[in-house]
């Protein structure tokens, strides 16, 4: 029987854990659902505002799991700072490995105090490889959906048209001389246009502030990308950030000033994107519509993405018993 040992993650670790991450183009080797936000320096860029509890998981000595988590009281998460968590394996994972792993997981957290496993997979649809096992293990332990929110997700092996009301946008656009402009200086969309627009709406700030997504980028150049629009003055009217994964561009941030719809900014900025810039992606992800843990959907929203043929895809939320290892004793006949 192969024997499954748990060690809390420590910086002596790092590359370990990077190397990890950091999956092949040959997909029978390395992580099948990983993505750049479980690297180590994307994950401690919030270091001071969450107790880091991320799990590495061995087999017989070698690593095939990592879960990246924090800890607050007698929870663990994974993670509270990322959008997505969850357990990270090799693309030769098997289901009776997963399950070994699951249940190592369970018991080294019971052994270590901890009462509660709150877990966010990775969207299926960001996997490189088939990885759902955990959908059918959380079931096993009888795990609670505590959130499900929509992602409003174009597939781009099956596209559906834009609707006219979005092509409208790029004659505003072009008849007001906009602009598209890819830079790596963060500063004008998220002083003059972001950080206003979510204080002014919505009494928040970004997730990420401005020193932190300028560090961010600078780690990872491949991955975070930063759009504007401009009027023909050189002044941003508009902008998105984009988390750019092996097969999935993610729209972080996005924003428009207030006369976002007589210029048409948005509709015009997102066609362009769409259409050239990530036309090679598998999947292009508007993000979630959602508020109060999925239970309302920003309609208006949710329509406007959908209007560039962009359908509905989940996030999910789990919750769990630690102590529920037990339920994963007699799963194998």
């Amino acid at each position: 029987m192969p024997h499954y040992s748990v060690i809390k993650y420590e910086a002596s670790k790092k590359k370990e854990w990077d190397d990890f991450i950091a999956s092949p183009p040959d997909r029978r080797a390395g992580a099948k659902n990983a993505t750049f936000l479980f690297y180590r320096d994307f994950m401690e860029y919030h270091a001071d505002r969450f107790a880091d509890f991320s799990l590495m998981i061995y087999k017989d000595g070698k690593l095939v799991g990592l879960l990246p988590a924090n800890r607050k009281n007698d929870t663990v998460f994974s993670h509270q700072g990322l959008t997505y968590g969850g357990l990270i394996l090799l693309a030769k994972a098997k289901m009776k490995e997963v399950l070994g792993i699951f249940k190592g997981i369970l018991i080294f957290l019971t052994e270590h105090q901890i009462k509660k496993l709150v877990i966010k997979p990775v969207p299926t649809f960001y996997n490189i490889l088939p990885a759902e096992e955990m959908e059918y293990l959380l079931f096993l332990a009888s795990a609670k959906t505590e959130c499900a929110e929509v992602a409003s997700v174009i597939d781009f092996d099956n596209r559906l048209p834009i609707q006219k009301n979005r092509l409208e946008g790029l004659k505003k656009a072009e008849k007001h001389q906009l602009k598209i402009i890819e830079t790596a200086d963060f500063s004008a969309f998220w002083n003059e246009i972001l950080v206003p627009n979510l204080t002014k709406k919505h009494g928040a700030s970004p997730v990420h502030t401005l020193e932190e997504i300028k560090q961010l980028a600078q780690n990872f150049p491949n991955n975070i990308r930063q759009f504007v629009v401009v009027d023909h003055n050189q002044k941003t009217v508009a902008g998105t950030t984009i988390f750019e994964t092996q097969q999935v561009a993610h729209v972080q941030y996005i924003s428009g000033d207030e006369n976002k719809q007589q210029l048409g900014s948005l509709d015009f900025l997102f066609h362009h994107l769409i259409e050239n810039v990530f036309a090679d992606k598998k999947y292009f992800d508007f993000g979630t519509s959602n508020e109060k843990a999925g239970q309302h959907l920003n309609g208006g929203l949710n329509y406007w993405k959908e209007s560039f043929g962009a359908r509905s895809l989940v996030y999910k939320r789990f919750s769990l018993k630690t102590e529920n290892h037990r339920l994963l004793d007699n799963v194998l006949l």
